[in-house]
């Protein structure tokens, strides 16, 4: 089992800036490629960014490109998403996700956390 826990979400304006963090525990972090979905109210659950165990390799989607960049630091089990130039469309709640293969399905992940609200007003 891996336990999951996502910290930093919160309340900004529009061209502001968040540093999102997932602290894993349990099994060896880097045995696992990470993501980030969000999810806003009434929609699915949608991919925005993944990392490889080592981190050599990052993907986005393209609403984020530019403006957030994942990363993760091993020696700390800890995963990041820094979100800047935050738009009003990028409120919801933000999931990290930890699996053996890495992409962008959500179905690829095997543990997740809890979640945490990302609120950006206009």
């Amino acid at each position: 089992q891996v336990q999951l826990v996502e910290s930093g979400g919160g309340y900004v304006q529009a061209g502001g800036s968040l540093r999102l963090s997932c602290k894993a525990s349990g099994r060896t972090f880097s045995d696992y490629a990470m993501g980030w979905f969000r999810q806003a109210p009434g929609e699915v659950r949608e991919f925005i960014a993944s990392i490889t165990r080592s981190g050599s390799r990052t993907d986005y989607t393209d609403s984020v490109k530019g403006r957030f960049t994942i990363s993760r630091d091993n020696a700390k089990n800890t995963v990041y998403l820094q979100m800047n130039s935050l738009k009003p469309e990028d409120t919801a709640v933000y999931y990290c996700a930890a699996g053996v293969k890495y992409g962008s399905d959500y179905g690829g992940y095997d543990y997740w956390g809890q979640g945490t609200q990302v609120t950006v007003s206009s």
